[in-house]
């Protein structure tokens, strides 16, 4: 059979195979429907022109996006309305929401006359509180207001701030010798706190922020002593999240100026916190890093980062765009599938994503490599492969780069490999060291432009204003290239902000254009750079306790950052 043949027989019997996939994925997917979804539930579509919708209370948790209850997440994914305060609800929430789901901001109207209208109109509405619906929050009244309305209804109870923000600071609200614990909700004034004086009772007041020293001294009066140990946490479970430990006397002069939301908790259970603190002593807590990679290449560094407490801001240096001549890939994959090559090398995850296009189109998938060897240059492109459903044959153990790969290449033996030919597809800027060496071993190398690498667009405005104004407090630079293009679209990184580099030879560049090195990854992956970087970050933070000065990121040692004591 031809080629040409070989490619019109996958691509038929990959459409027969889609069809068979689409009517079993349907069948699967009704069946599913009727096995999972509550009694009585219909199609988003069917509600809309049927039966009155329904509206689910839902509470997203303190601020941390990753405390959204799985139930919580259900309920946004089927959600046709959402209605929330925008202005306190983090973007990772929302989303949680379906491209077409309707967000109405409760600044723009009543949040139960809008939840009412949508619902009346078929809609399935989610009412989204910040904690806990039942605790600080007017679930009463609105809840109460759907019920007189006719509306039905059901709660979804969240992480509230009440044990979550104390968690996150790392004071328990109960111990072996504190056993009773009581919510004070002091935002409207007026408050007997004579009520509240026993001494063995840990006290948890929200909505005190603008009146701290009336809730001290109020406590003192009742018969608290001033000495009683009390902590205040501001912006609790985000990456802003700040916690001062004090006692009554002091609290309010130790905590002028922080932010709101925050939360006071009084008793003898915030001396643990020397012991428990977690969050806000991880190692890179509340830096902002700037990746320059694009979100889908940058996925696994982020999470890396966000583990270690940090805030990654991906900004792409460089845009994919396919080759000015797709026929060279076109022959390539032809070859693959007659057996014209003895080994293909990927050198990058764009290259794996290339090449997983164009047997898209062509009707392939990963079968079409048996017989092949296949050799990737480091980690991350093993893992880009063995997603495609190819594990790799070759991966360098040292260093990940063209000439670690070289450097493990087994050199031709004619009575072992019956095809001397290697495929490469990569860059249009790809360099020549690799396949230099592969040729000194015997092999012949076909180097095949799979997709060509420009400069992306500059980023916004102000991202570039915190580039070189110093809001970054480090940036990762992971290729010389990166140096090189993030320079050229938003301009040099401040000389406060730490640069960390993957390799010597991205050093020599970043030196090159006049920035101090900071960090360097001991082997050449992503995931070492971004633990090299922690670790510096844990050395600065011992070094800053060691001295006895106050503990600052990076960013706010420049000139006009706000300071705390």
């Amino acid at each position: 059979m031809s080629p040409a043949a070989k490619t019109t027989a996958a691509k038929t019997t990959a459409t027969t195979t889609t069809a068979t996939t689409k009517n079993a994925a349907s069948t699967k997917s009704t069946a599913s429907t009727k096995d999972t979804a509550p009694a009585g539930a219909r199609p988003a579509a069917a509600r809309r022109t049927a039966d009155p919708g329904t509206v689910a209370i839902v509470g997203m948790g303190p601020g941390d996006p990753a405390l959204l209850t799985l139930r919580a997440a259900a309920e946004l994914e089927r959600a046709d309305t959402v209605i929330v305060s925008r202005a306190h609800c983090p973007a990772d929430i929302l989303a949680c929401c379906r491209p077409d789901a309707e967000i109405l901001d409760t600044a723009e109207g009543d949040p139960v006359k809008l939840a009412v209208r949508a619902a009346k109109a078929g809609r399935r509405v989610v009412r989204l509180f910040r904690g806990d619906p039942g605790l600080a929050c007017t679930l009463a009244a609105e809840g109460g207001a759907l019920a007189k309305a006719g509306v039905p209804f059901e709660i979804v109870p969240g992480v509230s701030a009440v044990t979550g923000v104390p968690g996150y600071a790392g004071i328990p609200l109960t111990d072996a010798d504190n056993r009773e614990v009581r919510i004070v909700d002091a935002s409207a004034g007026g408050v007997d706190w004579e009520r509240f004086a026993a001494p063995g009772t840990t006290l948890v007041i929200l909505g005190a922020e603008g009146a701290v020293a009336e809730v001290a001294k109020g406590l003192v009066a009742a018969g608290r002593p001033d000495s009683t140990p009390a902590a205040m946490t501001s912006l609790g479970t985000t990456t802003d999240q700040e916690t001062v430990v004090s006692t009554l006397q002091k609290l309010a002069s130790d905590t002028k100026g922080m932010e709101t939301p925050a939360l006071i908790i009084v008793g003898d259970v915030v001396n643990w916190r020397d012991k428990l603190s977690w969050f806000e002593t991880k190692p890179l807590f509340g830096w902002r890093v700037l990746v320059p990679r694009t979100k889908e290449q940058a996925a696994s560094l982020s999470d890396q980062l966000r583990g270690y407490g940090a805030v990654p801001d991906e900004v792409p240096t460089i845009s994919v765009e396919p080759p000015r001549t797709p026929q060279q890939m076109e022959r390539a994959v032809k070859g693959l599938v007659t057996g014209r090559y003895e080994w293909v090398v990927f050198t990058s995850t764009n290259a794996v994503k290339a090449v997983r296009e164009k047997f898209v189109d062509y009707g392939l998938d990963a079968r079409a490599f048996a017989g092949l060897k296949v050799a990737a240059v480091g980690e991350q492109t093993a893992a880009a492969l063995v997603e495609f459903g190819v594990h790799p044959d070759l991966v360098p153990s040292g260093e990940q780069s063209g000439e670690g790969l070289a450097s493990e290449w087994p050199p031709y033996d004619e009575d072992l490999d019956p095809i001397n030919r290697v495929l490469l597809p990569r860059a249009d800027i790809a360099t020549d060291v690799l396949i230099a060496k592969l040729t000194e071993l015997g092999w012949e190398c076909e180097d095949v432009t799979a997709y060509r690498t420009v400069r992306a667009a500059p980023p916004p405005a102000p991202i570039r204003e915190a580039i070189k104004g110093g809001g970054f407090d480090a940036v990762l630079f992971t290729s010389s290239s990166t140096v090189k293009n993030l320079i050229g679209i938003a301009g040099k990184p401040h000389n406060v902000t730490v640069i960390a580099v993957i390799g010597p030879q991205t050093a020599k560049t970043a030196r090159e254009y006049g920035l101090r090195v900071d960090v360097m990854a001991e082997k050449p992956s992503v995931s070492a750079l971004a633990e090299a970087l922690a670790e510096y970050g844990a050395r600065r933070r011992a070094a800053q306790i060691e001295a006895g000065d106050p503990l600052r990121k990076p960013s706010q040692m420049r000139r006009g950052a706000r300071r705390r004591k």
